[in-house]
């Protein structure tokens, strides 16, 4: 199988059958060595790497590690994520985003987007105070916001629309 392998604006062609594996193809044999979930040892032409997975993503096909102290970042796609984006279908994958909803009974301290923005995965939504703790509602996807349901101010209670996308 092979895989495409992106890191650090670096792209790498990897494939793999046996112990036998390729690199932008050059061939190589490794050897690995579990030393617990999530740490392996690894041997190739005769240099030794400690290998910590920080973090794994299936759906997104992240992985973050830790080689001899270094992290890396690595954005994995498989031939058929090739062939999805060969026909203009790479996104369908992506979390449709329809609204957001309070998650707690609160009170709306501040609301952070306007009406037709558009907003990231990540970024700050709306402040909802519940239980004298601030709480900052962010967006899961991204979208371009419809409709703002709620006033800076007004009490809301759980599972309130706040946010049309």
């Amino acid at each position: 199988m092979k895989y495409t392998v992106s890191t650090n604006n670096n792209e790498y062609i990897v494939a793999k059958e046996n112990n036998q594996i390729t690199l932008n193809g050059e061939s190589f044999s490794v050897d690995c060595l579990k030393v617990n979930d999530g740490n392996y040892h690894i041997i190739k032409n005769g240099k030794t790497y400690d290998v910590d997975v920080l973090r794994l993503n299936h759906e997104e096909k992240i992985l973050v590690l830790k080689v001899n102290g270094n992290k890396y970042e690595l954005k994995v796609a498989d031939q058929y994520d090739a062939l999805l984006k060969q026909l203009g279908m790479d996104n369908l994958s992506a979390k449709k985003l329809n609204h957001i909803k309070a998650p707690m009974p609160g009170l709306v301290l501040s609301i952070l987007v306007e009406e037709g923005k558009e907003v990231k995965k990540g970024d700050a939504l709306i402040i909802l105070e519940a239980m004298k703790m601030e709480n900052i509602l962010k967006s899961p996807a991204d979208g371009i916001v419809k409709k703002i349901a709620v006033k800076k101010g007004v009490p809301v209670e759980k599972n309130q629309l706040l946010i049309e996308f």
